[in-house]
């Protein structure tokens, strides 16, 4: 498999190494990363022990970032012990961290509305950390983008991870203030592509969401954000260097590296 290298740095914004497809060879996928030329990977917890080892992640790599979050899945389906469990871990690690997240609302899954309103009532609970933590908020938000943008107004930064909503809501989103994560769903998604032409380049951000949504064949992994870069230079008609620099700087700032 090729594994090309960018000749200018770039920054995975969103990732899951932390995730079991990564057990066998974690530590060849990150040298990998490295050697496409990927500055910085922003790890996603999602649970209690996935926000352990992305702690762990970042403890012993420079060029790791963790968020601590709470899934969707688990706001939906987890007991009240796990959910707290999981909202003090998040509390107690914090200033480890360099976001709040992710976690939020999908309502893919939600077949009744009492779901909805349990997963709703955790998503609050990691909202009020953010704005407590003074941390960045990043979000998922699957067929439940305009819901999520009520409930976030009072946030500081936000950051839209895996946006896949309208490019309406997306320019709302924008309009205040907040980022939109495209993940490497824009090389091959029209849908994508299109809100990769239409989001303004000061609130972009690039994201693999590995181990999913691989523009390659077989699992995704940070060093394959290098193909989202030439494909959103095309629809913009830029560089691909200057993509990649306003989207690095982007998340140096949003996540104070």
């Amino acid at each position: 498999m090729e594994y090309r290298s960018m000749p200018y740095p770039i920054i995975d914004s969103h990732c899951h190494l932390d995730f079991p497809k990564f057990n066998r060879d974690r530590e060849e996928t990150i040298l990998r990363a490295r050697k496409a030329g990927i500055v910085g990977m922003v790890n996603s917890g999602i649970s209690l022990k996935g926000n352990r080892i992305s702690l762990e992640l970042a403890e012993t790599n420079e060029d790791i970032h963790a968020t601590l979050g709470l899934s969707p899945d688990i706001g939906r389906e987890g007991t009240d012990e796990e959910i707290n469990d999981i909202l003090a871990q998040i509390e107690a690690n914090a200033e480890k961290a360099v976001g709040i997240g992710e976690a939020g609302l999908d309502f893919q899954d939600c077949k009744t509305e009492e779901e909805r309103k349990r997963q709703t009532a955790a998503f609050e609970k990691v909202i009020e950390l953010a704005k407590d933590l003074d941390k960045p908020l990043i979000v998922h938000a699957r067929l439940a983008e305009a819901e999520v943008l009520k409930l976030i107004k009072d946030v500081d930064m936000v950051i839209y991870h895996c946006y896949s909503g309208s490019v309406e809501t997306m320019r709302e989103i924008v309009d205040m203030g907040y980022y939109i994560s495209l993940a490497t769903l824009v090389c091959f998604s029209e849908h994508h592509q299109t809100l990769a032409e239409a989001v303004p380049l000061e609130n972009l951000l690039l994201e693999t969401d590995s181990p999913f949504l691989s523009p390659r064949k077989g699992r995704n992994e940070p060093a394959f954000i290098v193909d989202s870069v030439p494909v959103i230079a095309q629809l913009k008609d830029m560089e691909p260097a200057e993509i990649a620099k306003s989207t690095t700087e982007n998340a140096r700032r949003v996540f104070n590296m």
